[in-house]
Formats: C-alpha cells, structure tokens, sequence
C-alpha cells in the first residue's frame, strides 16, 4: 500500500520512541489493561501517534471490557484495512490512512449499532481533550 507519509525505518526510528515504534511500524501490541488511553473518558480527539491524522472522537469511544482502547466507529476515510493471518487465524488489521501506521485491530462484535470494534494500542494514538 501506499501512504501520504512515507518514511524510512530510521526515519520513523528517529521521531518515535522504541515502544511506540515497535507498535506502529512493527504491528507490536502492548499487554492488555496497561495502555494510558484505556480509561480516558474526556471529551476530544484521538490522534495517529505516527503522523497526528484525526483517527477517532471521545462520542465513538467504548468501554469494551477487552484491555485495549474500543471505538465503534473512526473518521470517515481515516483507517485502512487488511488482513492479517499472524496467530494462527485471521483477523482485519487496521493502519492510519495517512501514514499506515499499525493501530490494532476491528471485530464485528461492538455493542452499538455499528456492530463494529476497533480495538486500537495506547501507544499507536494520542489524545487531544476539548481544553487542551
């Protein structure tokens, strides 16, 4: 696939740090229930880690009960999806539209009426409050 932003891996190396390279340029996943943004209930934005690109807002957020940050929809055109076969099944990865940098993942078993979960890494995103 091709991006908007591409960059080489010593570039990338250069403006994130290890973990959060690991995560977006490596499709790393952090341990569940460990990531900053798990419980972040303000009111705002979420951001791609990788390149700032507006990926999803504080009204799409969910409390899924799985570790990871839950959303039940993202930016219209934002994400871009693919498959991904590791762990021995096959799951629909998702990768910011702007940069393809590693998000998570989307199931379809959301409580809303989306049906969707985007199950998204701390560290593969920031958060923007409304006060900030």
């Amino acid at each position: 696939m091709a991006f908007e932003i591409e960059k080489t891996e010593d570039e990338w190396r250069q403006t994130l740090d290890p973990e959060r390279f690991a995560v977006l340029r490596q499709a790393a996943t952090e341990a569940p229930f460990t990531g900053s943004l798990l419980h972040v209930d303000d009111e705002g934005v979420f951001r791609c880690g990788g390149c700032g690109q507006r990926l999803f807002t504080s009204s799409q957020k969910f409390d899924s009960g799985c570790g990871w940050p839950s959303f039940d929809a993202c930016e219209p055109g934002t994400i871009v999806e693919r498959v991904d076969r590791s762990l021995f099944r096959e799951r629909t990865e998702i990768l910011c539209s702007k940069c393809g940098g590693h998000l998570g993942h989307v199931f379809d078993d959301g409580p809303t009426q989306t049906g969707l979960r985007y199950c998204v890494n701390s560290l593969a995103i920031d958060f923007e409050g409304s006060r900030d």
